[in-house]
C-alpha cells in the first residue's frame, strides 16, 4: 500500500486468486469458522434470482471506468448478504482468527480529513488529494487512528479493509466475494436500466435514500442525508431484493480484476467473472464521499478500481455464495 493517489472513490463460477502472493496466502490461511458459525452466516444471506439482464451504463461519465456500453449477461441464482459486513461481524472474525489486516501490518491507512478531530496534525497526503490523510495507527478497529474505536458504530460497515482483508473474512466464513455481475444484479433489485436501486431520482419524493455527500466537496458536508461519515448498514429502505445500501455509504470490493469487459454479443455471457489476470480489483457502489461535483459514482452501474492492498475510511465489502 503506497501513499500515491488512487482511483476514486450454468457455467461454474471460478475465482482468480494467486496463492503465492503473501497477503493472499495470509488471507487463505485463516482458521475456518466452526460449521455452526458458517451455517449461521450462510443463513443470513438472501437469494438473488437468476436472470438475463442488461449490465452497465448506456454511456460512461468516466470512460476509464469501462462501465459502458450496456451488455446482456446471464447470471444464475446465488446468495448475497443484504448488508456490508459490519464492525461487529468483522470483530468476531478477528477474535476467532487473530487475523491482522493490511493496514495493521503496514501501520497506517487513509482517513478522510473531516473525520479527524485535528486534521492539521496529519499533513501526509497524496498529491492533489489533500482530503485523504495518512494516519498512522488507523485501521478497522481504530477508524480515525489511536484513541478511536469501532464500538460506537458496531452496526456500521467495517472500513479500512483491503481486498485481501475481505478475502480473509470470506475464507473464514466459508463464503466468497461476489462477482461484479452478481453485485450489479443484486443492486438493481429487479429494476431494469434504472440509475439507483429505487429508480432514477437521486432523491426520491420520500426523502434521501442513500448516504452520499451534500454541500461543497471536500470542504463542507451539510449532512442533509443524516451522516457525514458512514451510516448503519440497515439505514434507508432496502431494494426489491432486500439489499441495503447498494449505493452510497462505502465502496464494496468484488472478486473481479479491473479490465475491459466483454463487448455486447448476440448471446449473453453467462456468469462472467472478469479478466483472467491483472492487479487492481473492482469496487462497486460509491460511498458517503460521492458527489456530482467530483465523483458521482453512486449509481448501480458505477465502478472504480483500486490496488488490492489499499485501505481507506470509505471502503468495505459484502459476501456471497453459490446456491
Amino acid at each position: 500500500m503506497t501513499s500515491e493517489a488512487k482511483a476514486c472513490c450454468g457455467a461454474k463460477r471460478a475465482s482468480v486468486i494467486d496463492p503465492a502472493d503473501p497477503y493472499t496466502a495470509a488471507a487463505l490461511a485463516v482458521p475456518k469458522a466452526s460449521a455452526e458459525t458458517q451455517a449461521k452466516l450462510r443463513a443470513n444471506l438472501k437469494k438473488i434470482p437468476g436472470v438475463i439482464f442488461e449490465m452497465g451504463a448506456r454511456k460512461s461519465t468516466y470512460p476509464d471506468d469501462l462501465d459502458a456500453p450496456r451488455r446482456k449477461v446471464n447470471v444464475d441464482a446465488f446468495l448475497m448478504s443484504p448488508t456490508s459486513v459490519t464492525n461487529a461481524e468483522y470483530a468476531l472474525f478477528v477474535e476467532q482468527t487473530g487475523y491482522r489486516t493490511v493496514a495493521e501490518v503496514e501501520g497506517w491507512s487513509f482517513v478522510f480529513h473531516l473525520l479527524l478531530a485535528e486534521p492539521d496534525k496529519f499533513q501526509n497526503h497524496p498529491v492533489g488529494l489533500d482530503w485523504w490523510r495518512r494516519v498512522d495507527g488507523a485501521y478497522w478497529a481504530a477508524p480515525e487512528g489511536p484513541g478511536t474505536t469501532w464500538h460506537d458504530r458496531a452496526d456500521h460497515p467495517a472500513t479500512h479493509l483491503a481486498w485481501y482483508d475481505a478475502l480473509a473474512y470470506a475464507t473464514w466464513a466459508g463464503l466468497r466475494l461476489p462477482f461484479e455481475a452478481e453485485w450489479e444484479r443484486a443492486a438493481r433489485g429487479g429494476l431494469k436500466n434504472m440509475k439507483f436501486p429505487w429508480g432514477n431520482q437521486l432523491v426520491p419524493s420520500s426523502g434521501y435514500a442513500m448516504n452520499t455527500w451534500q454541500g461543497d466537496f471536500p470542504h463542507t458536508n451539510t449532512a442533509e442525508d443524516g451522516y457525514i461519515g458512514t451510516c448503519p448498514v440497515t439505514e434507508y429502505q432496502p431494494n426489491g431484493f432486500g439489499m441495503y445500501n447498494m449505493t452510497g455509504n462505502v465502496w464494496e470490493w468484488v472478486q473481479d480484476y479491473y479490465g475491459p469487459r466483454a463487448a455486447p454479443a448476440k448471446f449473453p455471457e453467462r456468469n462472467p467473472t472478469g479478466p483472467s489476470e491483472g492487479h487492481p480489483r473492482i469496487q462497486r457502489g460509491g460511498s458517503f464521499l460521492c458527489h456530482v461535483s467530483y465523483c458521482d459514482r453512486y449509481h448501480v452501474h458505477s465502478r472504480t478500481r483500486n490496488d488490492p492492498d489499499s485501505s481507506t475510511s470509505n471502503c468495505g465489502f459484502r459476501v456471497a455464495a453459490d446456491l
